[in-house]
C-alpha cells in the first residue's frame, strides 16, 4: 500500500468523533462456566494373534504436569 492510500483510509476527526466504545466487564464476569479442564491420556496397545511363541510390547511413557489456578 502507498502512502497516498494510506492518507485516503485514515479516519477523519468527525468519522473518530462518530466512533463508539464501551468498556469490557471483568473476565471473571464473562464466563458462567469454568470449564477449565485437562485430561492427558496415556494409551498404547500391542496384539499378537496367531503366532506361536511370539512375544508383543506396548510401552507408553507419559509426563504431564498441570498447573491451574484462578
Amino acid at each position: 500500500m502507498e502512502k497516498q492510500d494510506l492518507e485516503k483510509s485514515q479516519l477523519s476527526p468527525e468519522e473518530l468523533a462518530e466512533q463508539e466504545a464501551a468498556e469490557l466487564p471483568d473476565r471473571e464476569a464473562m464466563s458462567l462456566v469454568n470449564a477449565n479442564i485437562a485430561a492427558p491420556v496415556n494409551l498404547a496397545a500391542a496384539l499378537n494373534v496367531l503366532s506361536d511363541d511370539s512375544t508383543a510390547i506396548a510401552i507408553a511413557e507419559q509426563n504431564a504436569p498441570i498447573d491451574q489456578s484462578i
